[in-house]
C-alpha cells in the first residue's frame, strides 16, 4: 500500500460578520443601481432600517453594524442577482427581469420586485428558491 501525500492548503482566514456585512452592503448598492431601486425600495428590501442608519451604512460599509435579519436579506438578494446573471446572461435582461410581470404562481401576474417588496424575508427566500429551481441549483 502506498501512502498518498496531500499538500495542505493554507487555512483561509475567518470572515467576520462585519466583513460579510460590508461586502454585502457594497454589492447591494451595485444591485440597487442596476435594478433602478428607489431609496424607499432599498429600505424595504433591507428590512426597513432607519434612514439615518441606512445612509451611514452606505457611507461607510466597513463600520456598519448590520442585524442578522439584514444579513439574511443581503444573502437572498445577492443569490437572486447571481441566479439572474446565470439564467439571463444579457445584463439588461437580467436586471430588467425583476420589473417584468410574471405569470408564475409565485408572482400571480405581478413582478418579482413587487413580491420582494412585501417586506418579509420569506418573500426574498421565495424568489431566490424560484430562481434556484429555474437554474437547477
Amino acid at each position: 500500500m502506498t501512502a498518498v501525500l496531500h499538500a495542505r492548503e493554507p487555512a483561509l482566514p475567518a470572515v467576520t460578520p462585519q466583513q460579510m456585512a460590508a461586502a454585502g452592503l457594497r454589492a447591494f448598492q451595485r444591485i440597487a443601481q442596476a435594478w433602478s431601486l428607489s431609496v424607499e425600495q432599498q429600505l424595504v428590501l433591507l428590512g426597513e432600517p432607519a434612514r439615518t442608519t441606512y445612509f451611514a451604512w452606505r457611507k461607510d460599509p466597513e463600520k456598519a453594524h448590520v442585524p442578522r435579519d439584514t444579513l439574511e436579506r443581503l444573502s437572498c438578494l445577492l443569490g437572486i442577482y447571481k441566479s439572474l446573471q446565470i439564467l439571463l446572461p444579457e445584463p439588461a435582461a437580467a436586471d430588467g427581469w425583476v420589473h417584468r410581470p410574471n405569470t408564475a404562481a409565485l408572482f400571480g401576474g405581478g413582478t418579482a420586485l413587487a413580491r420582494m417588496l412585501r417586506g418579509n424575508v420569506d418573500d426574498l427566500y421565495a424568489v431566490r428558491r424560484y430562481l434556484d429551481g429555474a437554474r437547477g441549483a
